[in-house]
């Protein structure tokens, strides 16, 4: 019986979710299954993704096979790796606590990254938010540009006030010299 690691889709119209079996290859996407090894939900930012890494280990050393979004998957969390080290360990290139050492560092690495999308994202979110509410305009540079122009408005205004008084006084004699006409 040939079996297959691949994703079986759960969740409603336009909003996929999908947990990560081991079923036959003969069995329609989302039958029967022999076991299930985790779960994937595409919709979050950065994606969710959930596996019981032994369990997905011992499927692959059983011969079973993922599919391409699955490899993928298991590539991410590191269950590729850990099934390349211990072959290593098998053929006696590396010992078994090097081999943990370093699958450790490889799964401290990737959470390292997608903690740092998780604050990325929530960052993006929070600007966003704040955008939206009328709140997030960058007062530095809008002060800076305001002080500058401040003072070539009021060098301005001191020659407009000069204008307008003699504006005001050709005004004043412009009525007197209209109505003797």
């Amino acid at each position: 019986m040939p079996v297959k690691i691949r994703l079986a889709r759960r969740g409603r119209k336009k909003a996929p979710f999908y947990h990560i079996v081991a079923a036959d290859a003969r069995a329609p996407r989302d039958g029967k299954f022999i076991e299930k090894l985790g779960s994937y939900n595409p919709m979050t930012k950065p994606a969710t993704i959930e596996v019981d890494v032994d369990k997905a280990y011992d499927w692959l050393l059983k011969g079973a096979q993922p599919t391409d979004t699955a490899r993928a998957i298991l590539r991410f969390k590191g269950v590729l790796y850990k099934k390349h080290l211990q072959r290593g360990v098998k053929k006696g290139a590396l010992t078994q606590e090097a081999a943990d050492a370093q699958l450790k560092e490889f799964i401290d690495a990737k959470n390292a990254k997608v903690a740092a999308r998780f604050e990325q994202t929530a960052n993006e979110k929070a600007e966003f938010l704040k955008m939206v509410s009328g709140s997030a305009k960058p007062k530095a540079q809008v002060v800076e540009a305001d002080t500058s122009a401040g003072e070539a408005f009021r060098e301005e205004d001191s020659t407009n006030e000069e204008a307008a008084e003699v504006s005001a006084e050709v005004a004043d004699q412009t009525p007197a010299s209209s109505e003797e006409q």
